[in-house]
C-alpha cells in the first residue's frame, strides 16, 4: 500500500507464546501432583499401620482377657471340685483315706483300690463279692477300700468322683458295703458318665434300706466329701499302681496273680486265721 513519499508500512510482528515456560509450568504442576499423591500414600500407609497396631493390641488384650477368664474359671472349678476337706465317718489310715469293712482283729487285710466307673473293678467285684462278704462276716478278713478317679482322668467327666463321694456319704450312715455293691451292680458303660448325675446316685440309694434320707441326698448333692476323694486319688497316683483295681492281700498284689481265684483267696485267708 502506498502511503505517500517517505512512508512505509511497519513490518508485522507476531508474539509467539514461550513454549519453554509452559513446559516448565507443566513440569512444576506434575511434580506438585506427584508430591501430593505421595503424601496421600504416606498418610494412607500411616493410617493402615495404625489400624494394624491397634488391632494387634486389641487382639493381645482380648487374648489376655480370655486367658484370665479361663484361669479364673479353672480356679473356681478346682474350688468346686474339692472345697473344704471332710472325710467320711470312721475312715482310717494315713490322712483318713481308708474305708474299713470287717473287724480290726482279722488276721488278714485286703486292700482294694477301686474306681466306680472301672469295668475291671466291676468284674473283680462280681467274681469275689460273695467270698469277701463271707470272710469279713466271719471276722477272718478286713478290707480296706481306697477310692480312685482314674476313669474321670482318662475318659473325662466326674462320675468316678461323684460316685466315690456318694459312697463316702453312705459310709457316714454305716451303709457303705451295701451301697458299694449297688454301685457296681448298676455300673453304666465306661463311656457313659451317668454317675456324674446326683439324681442317679440318689436313685440307687433307694436300693439300700434306710440310706435314702435328706442328709444323704444333701451330702451327695453338695459334694461334701469331694475333697476327700481328690486326696484319695492323689494317694493312688503317688502309689504308682498300674491301674484299677489294685488288690493287695497283706501287701501282696494278688490281682496280678493269674492263678488267683475266689477259692484260693479263701484258702489263704483261712490258713492265716487258723481255719
Amino acid at each position: 500500500m502506498d502511503l505517500g513519499p517517505g512512508r512505509r508500512l511497519a513490518p508485522l510482528r507476531f508474539v509467539l507464546p514461550d513454549v519453554s515456560e509452559k513446559n516448565q509450568e507443566g513440569k512444576r504442576t506434575a511434580r506438585e501432583r506427584l508430591a501430593a499423591e505421595r503424601e496421600k500414600q504416606r498418610t494412607a500407609e500411616k493410617r493402615r499401620r495404625a489400624l494394624i497396631v491397634g488391632a494387634s493390641v486389641v487382639g493381645v488384650l482380648g487374648l489376655a482377657a480370655v486367658i484370665g477368664v479361663v484361669a479364673a474359671n479353672a480356679g473356681k472349678d478346682g474350688e468346686d471340685a474339692s472345697g473344704p476337706f471332710v472325710g467320711p465317718s470312721g475312715a482310717q489310715g494315713k490322712d483318713g483315706l481308708v474305708i474299713p469293712v470287717g473287724k480290726d482283729s482279722a488276721k488278714s487285710t485286703l486292700t482294694v483300690w477301686e474306681d466306680f466307673r472301672c469295668p475291671a473293678c466291676k468284674s473283680f467285684e462280681d467274681a469275689y463279692r460273695s467270698t469277701i462278704h463271707e470272710l469279713t462276716d466271719a471276722g477272718k478278713l478286713k478290707v480296706e477300700y481306697r477310692l480312685a478317679t482314674l476313669i474321670d482322668g482318662n475318659m473325662g467327666g466326674s462320675g468316678s468322683r461323684n460316685a466315690a463321694n456318694a459312697a463316702a456319704c453312705a459310709q457316714d450312715t454305716g451303709r457303705f458295703p451295701a451301697y458299694h455293691d449297688v454301685l457296681y451292680q448298676n455300673q453304666p458303660p465306661e463311656t457313659d458318665d451317668a454317675f456324674a448325675e446326683s439324681g442317679k446316685l440318689v436313685e440307687l440309694a433307694k436300693k439300700v434300706k434306710g440310706l435314702d434320707t435328706a442328709a444323704f441326698r444333701r451330702c451327695v448333692e453338695d459334694g461334701t466329701h469331694n475333697s476327700w476323694v481328690v486326696k484319695s486319688n492323689e494317694a493312688f497316683q503317688k502309689g504308682r499302681f498300674s491301674g484299677t483295681p489294685t488288690v493287695l492281700l497283706d501287701g501282696r498284689n494278688i490281682y496280678q496273680d493269674r492263678s488267683m481265684t475266689p477259692a484260693k483267696l479263701k484258702q489263704m485267708v483261712e490258713a492265716k486265721s487258723g481255719g
